[in-house]
């Protein structure tokens, strides 16, 4: 347990006063200590029962504190200009060390965006870089959840990418609830971040805060799926104002969650259309032979493989899969119903599309088989 002296604690108290902006609290911290700012607010400084129950609080949910002025304050967020006073997390602050790319897009996720998000993020763990995310549902869970299957498969998990959540709630209020295997996860395996003290709801107007905080941690930021308008949105804004590359996953003219990312790269955006592109924009290396993809989706029966092989990458309607394939309609209607069940189609419009690999080895081959993806 700290003790109660601890001038982290301090500053964690000093964040929850409504009279210390942001702005504010960040400049007296680069000029003072957390004790000396507090012994001039007079009747508003921090109490020793104040102190005594946050580093309680603190010891209990196994939080850690950092803010501006301390020697372990992430030095990328250092100059930031809108830079967080104060910083609560769980894990180690060592994984900003790492090459980190953010993956941000919308809560309302195709399947598309969900198996782009999750295989993007599992190739950059294995590449050894950490993936940021806002841990929202859609894209940012689908991006972490690539992660931990990169985790579950590892035999030596040294060598991967850390992964990085930031919040916008207290890390002790887990929002969406659904997500607390992955806040456990990142916890466990790497840094969950919030400038928000312990007990904080997570508010409205918090978000678009803590998208700031995600944009200035990145090198690099990936939207997979975005509306015109929204939050990925937001994110892409923070990254801009401080130079930080923008890219986008290139998606459906049809698909209103594609409108935002069709939209970046009208305006010259990098399109990213696998991990190499993304590789490339970090200046790395891509020559390196990459794993195999990961899979957790069931084989195709033979019959399902082959009318996913015959749909060769294409967005078919059911009609023009019953030309090409001469086979019977309610017998490709039953088909696409199972594929899409299990992920291995999406129906945008009414018009049909493959996610993933585009040969018969991708697919598995026979029920039960392999569920490696092809490169």
């Amino acid at each position: 347990m700290m003790a109660l002296d601890d001038e982290r604690v301090v500053a964690a108290v000093l964040a929850t006063r409504p009279t210390l902006t942001s702005r504010k609290l960040s400049h007296l911290l680069e000029m003072q200590s957390p004790s000396a700012i507090a012994s001039t607010l007079g009747n508003n400084q921090p109490t020793l029962q104040e102190c005594e129950r946050m580093a309680q609080r603190l010891e209990l949910t196994a939080m850690s504190v950092t803010h501006v002025g301390a020697p372990d304050f992430p030095c990328m967020l250092q100059d930031d200009p809108t830079r967080s006073p104060v910083l609560f997390y769980r894990g180690n602050l060592a994984a900003l060390n790492q090459r980190r790319v953010g993956i941000v897009g919308t809560r309302s996720a195709t399947a598309a965006g969900r198996y782009m998000a999750s295989h993007i993020s599992f190739d950059l763990a294995e590449q050894g870089i950490s993936t940021v995310s806002g841990l929202a549902r859609g894209i940012d869970a689908w991006a972490h959840k690539g992660v931990s299957v990169a985790y579950s498969r590892a035999s030596d998990r040294s060598r991967l990418g850390i992964p990085i959540g930031v919040v916008a709630s207290g890390l002790d209020v887990v929002y969406p609830k659904e997500n607390i295997e992955l806040w456990n996860f990142i916890s466990e395996h790497g840094l969950l971040l919030s400038e928000s003290p312990p007990g904080t709801s997570p508010e409205p107007y918090r978000f678009p805060l803590r998208n700031r905080v995600l944009a200035a941690l990145s090198e690099v930021v990936v939207v997979v799926e975005s509306r015109a308008t929204g939050g990925s949105m937001i994110t892409v804004e923070e990254a801009q104002k401080r130079d930080i590359t923008v890219m986008a996953v290139p998606g459906s003219p049809r698909n209103t969650s594609s409108a935002g990312t069709n939209l970046l790269l009208q305006q010259g955006c990098a399109p990213v259309v696998s991990v190499d592109d993304v590789l490339v924009a970090l200046g790395l290396d891509t020559r390196r032979v990459h794993p195999p993809l990961f899979d957790d989706r069931s084989s195709l029966l033979p019959d399902d493989a082959a009318l996913a092989v015959a749909m060769a990458g294409d967005a078919l309607t059911l009609d023009q899969l019953v030309l090409r394939t001469r086979r019977d309609v309610v017998d490709i209607a039953f088909a696409l119903g199972r594929m899409e069940s299990m992920g291995w189609v999406v129906n945008n419009g009414g018009w049909w599309e493959v996610l993933g690999a585009q040969t018969p080895a991708g697919y598995g081959g026979i029920h039960g088989g392999s569920n490696r993806l092809g490169d």
